[in-house]
């Protein structure tokens, strides 16, 4: 394609705008948005995004980003650039005033490295509402924006840290050998079989002594060792214990009893001693 001026051209600029809506058009954008590159106070940039990152999973989803849930992060760096942003294939398209264009690449490029465009959403955020206040116009805003730090460290877990090895050998661990090869090397393989037997008996011989007096040592160990005495008394104790207890309740018991008894047996002793002393005084009388 080619741009060229006619008479009736008295920018000399034009040229310019127009093969820049030329590249725009190439990269999908609408003819609406794109003819807004002629106005005097309107630029374009074409971000290259395809050779930033070589996984391709990685690239389409930190591309994802950038467009958020239902394009809801594209639009707000929209509204906070005023810049017309259209992400197309390894490319961003943006079109709008210089200061938001250089925000705009600043975003797009850190979310290809791993920087969310959220952090630098916010950032332009505090920005607006700094810049509405005319006492801080002329001052350094550093102190009012965020400080954001990195939290995807990877800890250290226990157990898998690999051990420091030296530089690593060309060449290829050696085979492990098999039986025939090992006694190859003894010479094992050259003697005749009943020797063989008779070696592999000798040690299974020496093998089960060793066993065999293991096991009398356990067993002498556990012979030696004295019982706990200390869970035979506190059994006792506690027997002990509880029979004191019990000899107590019953003794209690027949004193209770021993105190009804008692009570009931009071009122009719009392009327027997008055009787008593009645019938005396009558024969005190009769006698005088």
């Amino acid at each position: 394609m080619t741009v060229k001026t006619t008479r009736k051209t008295w920018d000399p600029y034009a040229i310019i705008k127009a093969r820049d809506m030329i590249k725009l058009l190439s990269r999908s954008v609408p003819a609406v948005q794109a003819l807004k590159i002629m106005q005097d106070d309107m630029a374009c940039d074409i971000i290259k995004i395809g050779n930033l990152l070589r996984n391709k999973e990685r690239f389409v989803k930190r591309r994802q980003r950038l467009l958020g849930p239902n394009g809801a992060t594209l639009k707000a760096i929209e509204l906070l650039t005023n810049c017309y942003v259209l992400v197309q294939g390894n490319t961003v398209s943006s079109i709008g005033d210089y200061k938001g264009l250089k925000w705009v690449r600043k975003i797009v490029i850190d979310c290809m490295n791993n920087v969310h465009p959220i952090y630098n959403i916010k950032t332009l955020l505090i920005r607006r509402e700094l810049a509405k206040d005319p006492d801080l116009v002329n001052e350094n805003w550093d102190r009012f924006l965020p400080k954001f730090k990195k939290k995807n460290v990877k800890s250290k877990t226990k157990g898998t840290e690999k051990p420091k090895t030296s530089e690593r050998s060309p060449f290829p661990e050696p085979p492990t050998l098999r039986k025939v090869d090992i006694e190859l090397e003894t010479g094992e393989y050259w003697q005749k079989q009943t020797v063989r037997k008779q070696q592999e008996l000798q040690e299974k011989k020496e093998k089960s002594a060793e066993v065999a007096v293991q096991r009398r040592e356990e067993r002498l160990k556990r012979e030696h060792t004295a019982p706990k005495e200390a869970t035979k008394q506190k059994g006792f104790e506690a027997a002990q214990h509880a029979h004191v207890t019990q000899q107590a309740r019953s003794t209690e018991d027949a004193f209770a009893t021993a105190e009804a008894l008692k009570s009931k047996l009071k009122p009719k002793a009392a009327s027997a001693s008055s009787s008593a002393t009645a019938q005396d005084y009558i024969a005190t009388k009769q006698r005088k």
